[in-house]
């Protein structure tokens, strides 16, 4: 996909162009360039100025803005995108939920305030995209250009939010590709987690850590997926697994300390629980 232009993206959040342009020049983001100088947008980048937009609109300063977007995009994990999180204004904060963790990007430090509602979300301004990411998809399916698995992988990544379906063909083309393509496992086997198709989930999971040994994404989606699917004790040995790869696994944690307060592990279980808190408050 080659991207959203100035005009599209102007539609489709109901803002001027030159306001796009200002924000890409203001640094709130950094639009790739199309063959005539112009920019060229992601859906990661219309997520970032839909969030801009709405968080200067609720009267918080456009540089603390730019400042706590920069410093969200530096804490999430990577390849954990903008779309997976909510964001919000609370008086003169900004706060960010992933998951069951609040948290301010700009201290780092954990909000416990659960109530509040998220007014940013991405599902409007998925429908939007819609179109537009089908036609491109379809365009690159049917194209007989040849293209490397990491394009494929990106063109998916881009599609997931607007178009899950064509976001797994897509996938699917790369590992075609590029049969040891771990990223593209790890993606694949969430959207079909996703869409309860849990056999398939598993065995894309499963290809993900063959071919890289010891990945914690793919070992705490299995973990996830095993306990969707009453295998407790194997999604247990999964979760351990993805903290033995990455100690600082924050839901791991708490998943793994759920499990052993139900096995009667209390010790454990308080261990794997204080893991938690302490990476989810200003741990970042």
């Amino acid at each position: 996909m080659k991207g959203y232009s100035s005009s599209d993206v102007a539609r489709m959040l109901d803002l001027p162009v030159e306001r796009i342009r200002s924000f890409a020049r203001a640094g709130f983001l950094k639009p790739d360039r199309g063959p005539r100088g112009e920019y060229r947008y992601t859906f990661q980048d219309l997520v970032l100025l839909r969030t801009a937009k709405g968080l200067i609109a609720a009267r918080i300063p456009a540089k603390k803005v730019r400042r706590a977007l920069e410093q969200l995009r530096r804490q999430l994990p990577t390849g954990r995108p903008l779309t997976a999180v909510q964001i919000a204004a609370r008086g003169d904060r900004i706060l960010v939920r992933d998951g069951r963790s609040i948290w301010n990007p700009e201290s780092g430090q954990t909000s416990f305030d659960f109530d509040f509602s998220f007014d940013f979300e991405v599902a409007e301004l998925a429908e939007r995209v819609a179109p537009l990411a089908r036609r491109a998809a379809r365009e690159a399916l049917e194209s007989e250009t040849e293209r490397s698995a990491d394009a494929w992988f990106e063109i998916a990544s881009e599609l997931e939010a607007a178009d899950p379906e064509h976001a797994r063909k897509a996938y699917r083309r790369a590992i075609e590709l590029d049969p040891q393509h771990a990223d593209a496992h790890v993606n694949l086997g969430r959207l079909l987690h996703e869409g309860q198709r849990h056999d398939e989930a598993a065995s894309h999971y499963r290809a993900a850590l063959e071919a890289r040994p010891g990945d914690p994404t793919a070992l705490f989606n299995l973990g996830v997926l095993l306990e969707d699917r009453g295998r407790r004790r194997e999604a247990q040995e999964a979760y351990e697994a993805a903290i033995e790869a990455d100690p600082c696994s924050a839901d791991a944690h708490y998943n793994l300390a759920r499990i052993y307060e139900q096995d009667r592990r209390a010790a454990d279980a308080l261990r794997h629980f204080s893991a938690y808190r302490r990476l989810t408050a200003g741990g970042r």
